[in-house]
């Protein structure tokens, strides 16, 4: 598939991953949640590994996974607790927020990046990427002015800070996939694949200790949503790996192409969910992927 069709593609059931998410936390305790999806994502590795080492003409290289030393196992492991504290983060904040204003938030990512390189490291932007924040800073001040009608001020509500904190991290997994797949040259089979299992054993311990009740807690309900959470986002990110490792692909499109996932997810959360202010909140979306493309292109 060629690397934009595979980005677009990906954006499509990135945002259906969002979606998915929404509806498997909505009123659902999150750790559970958060163990039973990436045990799904392990699950489905494991098989192919299986079916890999048992049958290899069987399977088309792209998804046979390579034979690691201990060194690069810590390095998937890393990138494992880097999500893992973005999703628990993201998904708690999900789990109270319209996903029309969690979408577009969760999508600024590269932005906030950009923007702490300015304040902090002293960086320049061109003024391509300076007129992205600007547009999308402008654009995340009409979702907050949205957000208050519906009770959420932005600075006030510490969902918001939980979902700036998971938007943040997930950043910085960005930043290192694009070291592990391009620098270090590992494949996309083999990062989502040890990924995936790294993850599900992180979330295990917290997964028991839902169970014994260790804190206090919401009950929770096993729902197929579940499941799609794991499908969708092995598609998504399959595909987004894939399309980074050829030769040809622009990094910056790529990036940008995928931000398309924010319109999916709201358009689902305003027809699934019947979420309301869609006509207030649109503008200010659009603008959101506006800039975020800008940003990056520039």
């Amino acid at each position: 598939m060629h690397w934009i069709l595979a980005s677009l593609v990906s954006a499509f059931f990135l945002g259906c991953y969002d979606l998915s998410t929404k509806h498997a936390v909505r009123d659902n305790a999150v750790l559970p949640v958060l163990f039973f999806a990436n045990a799904c994502s392990a699950v489905v590795w494991l098989l192919l590994q299986a079916g890999t080492t048992l049958a290899p003409n069987a399977f088309p290289p792209a998804l046979h996974v390579d034979t690691l030393t201990s060194f690069q196992h810590l390095q998937l492991l890393l990138k494992s607790m880097i999500v893992a504290a973005s999703w628990v983060c993201s998904y708690f904040a999900v789990k109270q927020l319209p996903v029309s204003l969690a979408a577009p938030i969760r999508a600024t990512g590269p932005v906030w990046t950009l923007l702490g390189a300015t304040l902090v490291l002293g960086e320049r932007p061109t003024w391509l990427e300076g007129l992205g924040i600007l547009i999308t800073l402008a654009s995340f001040l009409g979702l907050s002015i949205v957000g208050a009608r519906e009770g959420i001020h932005f600075r006030r509500n510490r969902w918001i800070w939980f979902l700036g904190g998971g938007t943040l991290l997930g950043a910085l997994s960005g930043l290192y996939d694009k070291y592990l797949l391009g620098s270090v040259g590992f494949t996309a089979a083999t990062v989502q694949c040890w990924f995936s299992i790294y993850l599900a054993l992180l979330f295990l311990p917290l997964a028991v200790g839902w169970k014994f009740r260790w804190w206090q807690r919401q009950e929770f309900q096993w729902r197929g949503s579940i499941v799609l959470v794991s499908l969708m986002l092995l598609v998504a990110d399959f595909l987004y790996f894939n399309a980074l490792r050829d030769p040809e692909a622009l990094v910056s499109m790529v990036s940008s192409l995928r931000r398309g996932s924010t319109l999916v997810a709201f358009a689902g959360g305003i027809l699934l969910f019947g979420e309301v202010n869609a006509r207030a909140k649109l503008p200010a979306v659009i603008g959101v992927v506006i800039g975020i493309v800008l940003t990056i292109l520039g």
